[in-house]
């Protein structure tokens, strides 16, 4: 019995878990579930998960977990070569750590109003106010991953490529293909090309937006 994730391929946060599943080529089976495809309503999914949300990861032992990142900290602490893409000194550890958090707290939520915007509402029904707003505020945060994570690195952490990667790359696939203004940041742009080499990335992340 393989690893299985619940959740729609167009989901960011389903598309980090796949992602890493991939990186360390890990077996596993997805269910659609979520969006148009529903379930996660359903008594059996809550049960799993009763947030009602994606994904939800199903461990062969019948243990299942749910929270993007809880997911990409799990499998990189208990699958085979995870090691290497979190780390296990303290220091290590906690600069890839913030980088996640970070996400969560400060970049996910312009980037879900430009995404919502651009990709999931009719041009009619857009509220652009929203989107002058959360634009400038996209940013200045990707400016900081710029500038203070990628100032004299190619990855994020310090120690390499690593799940902090894998946790914002999907907003970036955004932040990249949306019809918006961007400023010039180079070494943002680079760290995006160097996600775009990785075959994983390519095949769950770097997808049509919708």
């Amino acid at each position: 019995m393989a690893i299985t994730v619940w959740g729609r391929t167009s989901s960011v946060n389903v598309m980090k878990v796949l992602q890493l599943l991939d990186e360390l080529a890990i077996p596993f089976d997805r269910i659609d579930a979520g969006g148009a495809f529903g379930r996660t309503k359903d008594a059996d999914y809550a049960a799993m998960n009763p947030n009602a949300t994606v994904p939800t990861l199903v461990m062969p032992n019948g243990y299942s977990l749910w929270e993007s990142h809880a997911i990409l900290r799990f499998l990189a602490r208990t699958q085979p070569g995870g090691n290497a893409l979190y780390p296990e000194a303290p220091e290590a550890r906690a600069d890839v750590e913030r980088w996640m958090d970070w996400t969560l707290a400060s970049m996910n939520e312009p980037m879900r109003v430009l995404f919502w915007t651009y990709i999931r509402t009719p041009e009619k029904d857009r509220d652009m106010a929203a989107v002058a707003r959360a634009l400038p505020q996209a940013a200045k945060l990707w400016g900081i991953v710029d500038s203070v994570a990628l100032g004299d690195r190619d990855w994020l952490a310090p120690s390499g490529f690593s799940i902090a990667d894998i946790a914002i790359g999907g907003f970036a696939h955004r932040w990249f293909e949306l019809p918006i203004e961007r400023p010039d940041l180079p070494r943002l742009r680079a760290w995006y090309d160097r996600l775009l080499a990785r075959p994983a990335y390519r095949k769950h992340v770097a997808l049509p937006l919708e």
